[in-house]
């Protein structure tokens, strides 16, 4: 585990012009190492998302904390949030030229090793990588924690490069076991590597130590589970260590 990082920000642009501002971390390393896009639950570019790029420098990876509603715009109010997740859904092409931008600003970084990347993500972050993957980016590995599963454009044979791997609460409200199903059947179709876990008792939010306060501000359905927290982040960077290896 590396012992010192480095962090900055980085303003980059898509090409429907939107200003998008990055969180980029990176161990100190004298030579390029695998990256990682961390895409963020529907509050925006927050400290969660931040933190999760930290630990992924943490354990030798760069990381770039993406930002998809432009100007590193953050919320904690779930109306707010959802009005700016659903204006990325209005145009077919957002939610993956905004990704695109953040993962070709990723891998242009010098710290990065541009041949191993991968992609994680939380929520409506999951949703964006797994449209990211869907488009045929060159990801080696995808993780989604309680994420939107429903596809944009449905995955064809031969596109999705990645490994993905589903990290999904049973107790996920938001999201179902039949969601769960019908996002299966896409990837066998499709003939994807992929796994599914489901962790028992584990709502959506899962992952986040914040869900419970959200939830109660906001009448919504979250809730934390640090088992399936701790299990779901060991098994991506199982995913994470097989796949972008050197």
């Amino acid at each position: 585990m590396a012992s010192v990082i480095k962090t900055r920000e980085i303003q980059y642009t898509a090409k429907d012009g939107s200003t998008l501002i990055g969180y980029f971390a990176a161990p100190e390393s004298t030579t390029p190492v695998a990256a990682v896009i961390v895409a963020p639950e529907w509050w925006g570019r927050n400290e969660y998302t931040e933190q999760r790029a930290r630990e992924l420098a943490e354990n030798g990876y760069a990381a770039l904390a993406i930002d998809m509603y432009g100007q590193k715009k953050v919320t904690s109010e779930a109306s707010q949030a959802n009005e700016w997740m659903t204006e990325t859904f209005q145009d077919s092409t957002t939610i993956v030229t905004r990704a695109s931008a953040a993962l070709e600003t990723l891998a242009a970084q010098d710290e990065v090793d541009s041949s191993r990347l991968g992609a994680i993500g939380f929520c409506y972050g999951g949703k964006v990588i797994l449209d990211l993957a869907r488009s045929g980016a060159p990801l080696k590995a995808v993780a989604t924690f309680h994420a939107n599963l429903s596809a944009q454009t449905p995955a064809e044979e031969g596109k999705i490069q990645a490994e993905i791997l589903v990290l999904h609460g049973e107790l996920d409200s938001m999201v179902s076991l039949d969601d769960v199903a019908t996002f299966r059947e896409e990837m066998h179709a499709a003939k994807v590597n992929h796994e599914v876990i489901i962790f028992e008792d584990a709502k959506h939010g899962f992952s986040n130590p914040l869900a419970d306060e959200k939830a109660k501000a906001n009448g919504v359905d979250l809730g934390y589970n640090a088992e399936a927290e701790k299990q779901s982040l060991e098994a991506m960077y199982e995913l994470l260590a097989h796949q972008l290896k050197a």
